[in-house]
């Protein structure tokens, strides 16, 4: 199903079937949640964000190349913030998936925030980051060689 929703709670439902099935290989899904436009933008754990409709396609399908037979274990909602046209969620996901090539399992627990728009009678979303940071780290977490 693709965008917009009706309600923001439909396309939070969408968007929880959109990680099922990108755990399975499969893009297109979280394609359809985002805006039929160039401002949206997605970062996830495996690159920069990408900002702009082919940006974001080519994230999504960098992201569905790494997962198989994966299953969605839990969704945790930390906070919503919403007025008026903006909605955005902060949530922790737990998931289990085949990663890369291999035959072994493995669990993940992703931070993630995401922000949807009403434009034009709808919900769509403009804005996701996920990242596996779910636990304190030191300082020296920051510094890159």
């Amino acid at each position: 199903m693709t965008g917009p929703f009706e309600t923001v709670d439909a396309a939070l439902e969408e968007a929880h079937r959109a990680l099922t099935a990108i755990l399975n290989g499969d893009p297109s899904v979280y394609l359809g949640l985002f805006a039929e436009r160039e401002e949206i933008s997605l970062g996830n754990p495996f690159g920069p964000f990408g900002c702009g409709r082919e940006a974001v396609r080519k994230n999504l399908e960098n992201a569905a190349t790494k997962y198989r037979d994966g299953e969605v274990l839990g969704v945790e909602r930390l906070a919503t913030y919403a007025s008026g046209d903006i909605a955005c969620f902060v949530e922790i996901e737990h998931a289990r998936a085949r990663l890369g090539g291999g035959d072994v399992f493995g669990e993940a627990r992703v931070r993630v925030t995401t922000i949807y728009e009403r434009r034009d009678g709808g919900w769509n979303l403009v804005h996701r980051h996920a990242d596996p940071i779910t636990t304190p780290r030191g300082i020296e977490s920051l510094v890159t060689d």
